[in-house]
């Protein structure tokens, strides 16, 4: 396999008031010197975008923030998406999904059913949102309402990194390839039939190895459940291939273990990371609430130009 070579960073790049206190060397990164109830000056949207572009995940913490607050500080980065496909956003807030620990599969909690492997082996969760759609979204915020003292925590994974770490061989193997990602609407973890906004099963056509829109860099595309298959190969093969590069997306090395916080936010770029929790569910009782806004992207695109496109289900639109 070969090495993968990354370029240094300093460990706290102060660019004027603002502050980036990288978390690792490949991907995360800690943002002071900020108020996000006010919106960014021109310079600083610049320096949080590029911020965006070196670590992928950003952490603000000690914000003291409202819906409406996490609301105009996504709109920074493009159109509002709603809450999720399938399931509904919160009655005044649409754009905002609200999670809570307790809505996770009781699966996972040791003093309930006893999990199955392959349940254990679902549950590490890691995933890129919203991929069953066309045009997943771009960005992802968190923001923690409720957290525990400790536990509940997130990790994320640079997926650009997964793919340099990949032998010439099989880069050139996957480079075109093309995989089926798809989501049923009472599958779906948490959404019961009043919640659902749209009963639709959706599909997407998705390429194996994505180019950043902006950068240019290949990732993969490729998680722990998506996609299902790949496009043109026996289901044997399909699935040794899968198999492979699932566990390539999340080795340690390219991952990130962040804890949210009272106050803390978390932004992170959904084209190029993978990312599960909380991980650690199965530990805590504690209440935990998150609440999520999905910025607007685009449709995917693979090394050979080829575009994203759906199977089953339109494209989600902007709301705000």
């Amino acid at each position: 396999m070969s090495t993968l070579v990354l370029q240094p960073h300093a460990e706290a790049v102060s660019l004027d008031h603002i502050v980036v206190k990288p978390l690792t060397p490949v991907i995360g990164a800690v943002i002071t010197g900020l108020d996000l109830r006010r919106p960014f000056t021109s310079a600083e949207k610049k320096k949080i975008d590029q911020a965006l572009i070196d670590w992928k995940l950003l952490v603000f913490k000690n914000q003291d923030l409202t819906d409406e607050d996490q609301i105009r500080f996504s709109r920074q980065f493009g159109p509002l998406l709603p809450a999720h496909p399938v399931s509904a956003g919160l009655p005044e807030y649409p754009e905002v999904w609200e999670r809570h620990a307790k809505d996770y599969n009781p699966r996972y909690r040791p003093d309930r059913t006893k999990p199955t492997i392959e349940g254990l082996r679902d549950y590490r969760g890691w995933h890129t949102d919203i991929t069953f759609v066309a045009n997943p979204n771009s960005f992802t915020i968190l923001r923690g309402t409720n957290v525990p003292a400790y536990g509940g925590d997130t990790l994320w994974a640079n997926t650009e990194a997964a793919y340099e770490g990949l032998s010439p061989t099989i880069k050139k193997l996957i480079d075109n390839l093309k995989g089926v990602h798809r989501i049923g609407a009472y599958d779906f973890e948490g959404a019961s039939p009043q919640g659902v906004r749209n009963p639709t099963a959706y599909a997407a056509v998705h390429p194996l190895v994505r180019v950043h829109p902006v950068t240019r860099k290949k990732s993969l595309f490729v998680s722990p459940g998506a996609p299902k298959h790949i496009v043109g190969l026996h289901q044997r093969e399909s699935e040794a291939l899968l198999s492979l590069l699932r566990e390539e997306v999340i080795r340690p090395e390219y991952a990130v273990r962040v804890r949210h916080e009272p106050g803390s936010l978390v932004i992170w770029d959904n084209r190029n990371t993978v990312h599960a929790g909380p991980i650690d569910y199965a530990h805590f009782k504690d209440s935990r609430v998150i609440h999520r806004t999905i910025v607007l992207g685009d449709f995917p695109e693979g090394p050979d130009g080829f575009r994203s496109y759906s199977l089953n289900g339109d494209p989600i639109a902007a709301i705000s």
